[in-house]
């Protein structure tokens, strides 16, 4: 069931997992969510090589944000994705977990090809101050900042 923004567009729940799982980030490229919660993603594994990626794995677990946003806010975050930063990202159906235990299906959005390169440490950071601030684990935390230049 979709919700609808003040302007009566539907806004459906949609799972950030980089840099978008940071609500000041969000806020930055002017999304600002009116329902979100920590969630996790089961079944797929991050990557950050530049940016944030998930690829498919039975071993990992990706922490993140589902948020509301209507599908005209997401064509324009995922436009700047696009045509700033130079990755193509594919919105993906997929089943999370909110921290409350409640299973919620949502968007996803994953980059089909990413030619490996190394992250930003700025980057790599505001990833991190989301994953802490919606109480990831230390392990996740940990993983996260692995991704950062030595």
């Amino acid at each position: 069931m979709s919700e609808r923004s003040s302007n009566n567009e539907p806004r459906v729940w949609t799972f950030f997992y980089g840099s978008y799982m940071n609500l000041d980030v969000l806020r930055d490229v002017g999304l600002v969510a009116e329902r979100h919660e920590a969630a996790r993603l089961d079944g797929w594994d991050i990557r950050i090589a530049p940016r944030a990626n998930l690829v498919r794995s039975d071993e990992h677990v990706v922490w993140g944000l589902v948020a509301t946003a209507t599908h005209r806010e997401l064509d324009q975050l995922y436009a700047h994705a696009r045509d700033v930063l130079g990755e193509l990202y594919l919105p993906e159906a997929v089943l999370v977990r909110t921290a409350a235990g409640d299973h919620r299906p949502a968007l996803c959005y994953i980059c089909p090809e990413m030619a490996p390169r190394p992250a930003e440490a700025a980057y790599v950071e505001r990833i991190v101050a989301g994953a802490l601030a919606l109480g990831a684990p230390d392990a996740y935390i940990a993983r996260l900042r692995s991704f950062a230049p030595r």
